[in-house]
């Protein structure tokens, strides 16, 4: 199990069903928070035209993430129409060790699968105002067919079953309210002991604290 007190940064995970309003915060946190990094993807998909290795994704053969997967590379991964999606838990330990907040945006399944390796992560379940004001939020996408809104809101009552795992719940109904809600949790977790310890060594050293 990964020690919590060899980090000084802080694992993130962000989990919401479909049209919660999820991805323009995460987006919104980014930009007012420059320590904090989404963590990019492993996957065995081809490229889409105007996507770049090491930007949108990590770009891999299914031979070679089969076999990380099998030596526990993944902090999560699995398989959706046929290829393989997976955070790779080196890279985003090599980030935190040096001070970097990561951020995953996954859904409960995957947040569940990290917890097993990562409990001290934090988990933030995005929450609608309303099941209207979803399917309002869906429409007004004007991205999905009906019957894909439909399908979307009938898993959604799936999704926010698994709200209760989760350490902190946001209720999407003022963006503003939501953000300041989301930077909150963040800064809170970065003054936790362990990465307060990890930050300022020497100076716990100095005042003669010593971690658990």
């Amino acid at each position: 199990m990964t020690q919590a007190n060899a980090f000084s940064g802080s694992l993130f995970m962000v989990v919401a069903p479909s049209g919660a309003g999820k991805s323009t915060l995460v987006n919104a946190l980014l930009a007012q928070e420059p320590a904090i990094k989404l963590s990019i993807s492993t996957t065995t998909r081809a490229p889409r035209p105007g996507e770049t290795h090491g930007k949108q994704y990590y770009f891999t053969s299914a031979e070679d993430f089969v076999a990380r997967a099998a030596a526990g590379e993944f902090l999560e991964w699995a398989e959706v129409h046929g290829n393989y999606y997976g955070t790779s838990r080196i890279m985003v330990e090599q980030q935190m060790k040096t001070g970097t907040d990561i951020l995953l945006e996954i859904d409960w399944q995957g947040a569940r699968q990290v917890k097993k390796q990562f409990p001290q992560a934090a988990g933030i379940f995005i929450l609608p105002p309303s099941i209207a004001a979803l399917e309002e939020r869906l429409n007004k996408r004007a991205t999905d067919e009906p019957h894909v809104i439909t399908r979307r809101l009938l898993a959604a009552g799936g999704e926010i079953a698994h709200a209760p795992e989760f350490e902190y719940a946001i209720i999407n109904e003022e963006f503003s309210v939501a953000l300041s809600e989301l930077s909150a949790i963040v800064r809170a977790a970065r003054c936790r002991f362990a990465q307060q310890a990890a930050r300022n060594a020497s100076l716990f050293a100095q005042l003669g604290i010593h971690a658990e």
